[in-house]
This record gives C-alpha cells, sequence and structure tokens, in this order.
C-alpha cells in the first residue's frame, strides 16, 4: 500500500503511470497541435482520478508537435530528430500542467534534460514525494537519451517508481488480433499475457517498452481515451480496455 491515504473505496491501483500519446491533444484532422477542449477533456479525466486519491505519474509523447523518426525520414539526423522529439514532449507536458493547475491540481513536471527555469529535474525520490502529497508528476523529455521511445520512458517510470500498472490511452478501445479498421472480423481481447501477445506478434508498445514490463512484471492496460470516463472506470477495475499481464 502506497502512503497516500485519501485513496477512495473500490480503487484497484493506487499509483499509476498514463501514457499519453502527443496525438490525444491534436484536434480533427489538420486541427492544431495541441487543442484546448481536447486539453481540457484530458485534463478532466486526470482530474477525476486524482480526487479519488490515485497517485498520478503522466508520460507525453511529442508526435503531435515532432517526431524523431518522421525527422530522419525528411533527412534530420536520427540523434538530433529524437532531441527534437523530447522538447516537443515539454511543451505538451506545460500545456497539460497549466490545464490542471487551473482545475486546481497540483502539477509537477520532471523533465529528464535538465531545464532549470520550466521544470525540475527527474529526481526519483522527489518524484515519490510529489505523489505522497497529492501532486500529479508529468514525466518530459522521454528518457533524455536518444533512440528511446516515450512508451520505454513509460516503462521505464513504472519500473522505478512502483507504480501498479501503465495505462496506455489510444483511439482504440483496446487490442485485437489483426486490425480492427481494416478486418470486420478482427477479435478484441480483454486480457492476454505477455508471452501471447509476443507470440502473436501483436503491437502493444515498441519491444524495448514491451520488453521492460515483462521483466519487471508491470501490466499495461490499452484503451480508448476517447470515453468520457475510461480512466476512472479503470482505475476502478471496471473491464475497460485490454490488459497485458505475466
Amino acid at each position: 500500500m502506497h502512503a497516500n491515504k485519501r485513496v477512495a473505496l473500490g480503487v484497484k491501483y493506487k499509483r499509476i503511470i498514463l501514457k499519453l500519446s502527443g496525438e490525444v491533444l491534436r484536434g480533427g484532422k489538420g486541427g492544431d497541435p495541441i487543442d484546448a477542449a481536447t486539453l481540457e477533456k484530458t485534463c478532466s479525466q486526470v482530474k477525476e482520478i486524482a480526487d479519488l486519491g490515485v497517485e498520478v505519474c503522466v508520460v507525453i509523447g511529442g508526435g503531435n508537435i515532432f517526431r524523431g523518426l518522421q525527422g530522419s525520414q525528411r533527412g534530420v539526423d536520427r540523434t538530433t530528430g529524437d532531441y527534437m522529439g523530447m522538447l516537443a514532449t515539454v511543451i505538451n507536458a506545460l500545456a497539460l500542467m497549466d490545464c490542471l493547475e487551473k482545475m486546481g491540481v497540483t502539477t509537477r513536471i520532471q523533465s529528464a534534460i535538465p531545464m532549470n527555469q520550466i521544470a525540475e529535474p527527474f529526481i526519483l525520490r522527489r518524484a515519490m514525494r510529489h505523489l505522497e502529497k497529492g501532486r500529479v508528476v508529468i514525466f518530459a523529455a522521454g528518457t533524455g537519451n536518444p533512440y528511446f521511445s516515450t512508451d520505454t520512458t513509460a516503462a521505464l517510470r513504472a519500473s522505478e517508481m512502483h507504480a501498479d500498472i501503465i495505462m496506455k490511452a489510444t483511439k482504440v478501445d483496446g487490442i485485437y488480433d489483426k486490425d480492427p479498421k481494416k478486418f470486420p472480423d478482427a477479435v478484441k481481447y480483454d486480457q492476454i499475457t505477455f508471452i501471447d501477445a509476443l507470440k502473436q506478434r501483436l503491437n502493444v508498445m515498441d519491444s524495448t517498452a514491451f520488453s521492460l514490463c515483462l521483466d519487471n512484471n508491470v501490466s499495461i492496460l490499452v484503451f480508448d481515451l476517447n470515453d468520457e470516463h475510461a480512466i476512472r472506470k479503470a482505475v476502478l477495475g471496471e473491464k475497460i480496455g485490454t490488459l497485458v499481464k505475466n
């Protein structure tokens, strides 16, 4: 049991890593990289679970602004492109923090790349202390290293923080045996083991992130963020999305 004493009854997960792709902040096709209404909807879901006393860490991607891999396709050096992507995650983290604090949720950003004017450096014990005090912690700038995705960041931070689960918010309602957009007969899994997901080559996370979760026994819940109270349902243990576990 974690140190936070305010946890509401019926909460299944006490400390979570919420993994958001940068894309979830984007408006419709061709919309702004950070859409105000979408940002507000996302933050109100985070507030909902913080109010239940759940200790929330957020890892946000930067794909709505810049993706390192896309950069390398345009001739940008991969390492440089990855650093550009990490800086994009910091912009998203600042947007999340601003929105959450306006909702009355005390928030701290910890960056893997030192930028003292706008974020704390990532210090494990300090992050733990913030959680114990009921603050939301946003981990920005990935792992601080090129060639690692924000999925890997989520897996790494979940292992370090002893999180109960990684909640990976996506635009689909779980993991299917094949692409549900292309195949109408695709079957959704309620639960699957790491080994079965590997055998079937299901694209849950990139291989580095996935093996970190497997080695450190960190479960992953993949769910659709478009469902208005999805994160709340998930922390209360309702059947939602697909759970990947050992």
